[in-house]
């Protein structure tokens, strides 16, 4: 009720995989996208822009800085993720992005989230619904601007696959970073032995008159009940 008053043109729903839910979130988090001054400035709200580090005359970009709101940054890279196989547009920048420029899947969807948001808020700053086109700017319909992405710009999933940002590496779990020493759960617990004797080698001064003839002579280790050791010698 209240996302309708707010958007009573359906501009926000013409955009293609945004629907009711999804529209509040994107337009309750960014606002009235005309105050802004410009388009960069939409962009640079969401934290959906390049991170800049520079020193003197050097300068590279890094990552993203999100420095906007999480939940906008959200809704617009799930919204990127269905446009993407309705919208020929922005299937062909991700097409680019996954198999000629070598980017990961979720590098090409915030890339293809920007130009997402750009273009909603050209629509809502203009007062006119969201249309799909193809890559030579001529108005499709869905059933055409499928057909569209299924035959140029379809990307594999093994490619994406290959291209996922995280990548499961042997010895990374849990169960590996715990101690080699650690006890097991499922080893069973023997309890200490009381009143057991060992006999321990010791060397003595009168070899000869040694029993054993070896020039050594033998200390005998009792542990007692109470866990104090005594000594005898034989």
């Amino acid at each position: 009720m209240l996302f309708a008053r707010a958007d009573p043109g359906g501009i926000l729903q013409s955009v293609p995989s945004v629907g009711p839910i999804r529209g509040a979130q994107i337009l309750g988090r960014l606002g009235d996208p005309n105050r802004f001054t410009s388009l960069a400035g939409v962009r640079a709200f969401s934290g959906l822009v390049p991170r800049l580090d520079s020193s003197g005359i050097n300068g590279r970009h890094n990552g993203l800085t999100k420095s906007g709101d999480a939940c906008l940054r959200e809704a617009l890279f799930m919204a990127a993720e269905h446009a993407r196989r309705s919208d020929p547009s922005l299937a062909a920048k991700y097409h680019r992005l996954m198999v000629t420029q070598g980017r990961h899947h979720n590098s090409a969807l915030c890339h293809v989230a920007t130009t997402l948001l750009t273009r909603i808020a050209a629509c809502w700053r203009r007062g006119e619904r969201y249309t799909l086109h193809d890559t030579n700017g001529r108005p499709v319909d869905a059933t055409q601007a499928r057909a569209i992405i299924a035959e140029r710009y379809t990307v594999s999933a093994e490619l994406r696959t290959a291209r996922r940002t995280i990548h499961a590496r042997p010895g990374t779990g849990r169960r590996s970073k715990e101690s080699q020493r650690a006890r097991s759960v499922n080893r069973p617990v023997h309890p200490p032995r009381y009143g057991s004797t060992r006999l321990t080698p010791i060397r003595n001064s009168t070899a000869s008159s040694s029993p054993t003839g070896s020039g050594m002579a033998v200390r005998c280790c009792s542990t007692g009940s109470a866990g104090t050791t005594g000594s005898c010698t034989g």
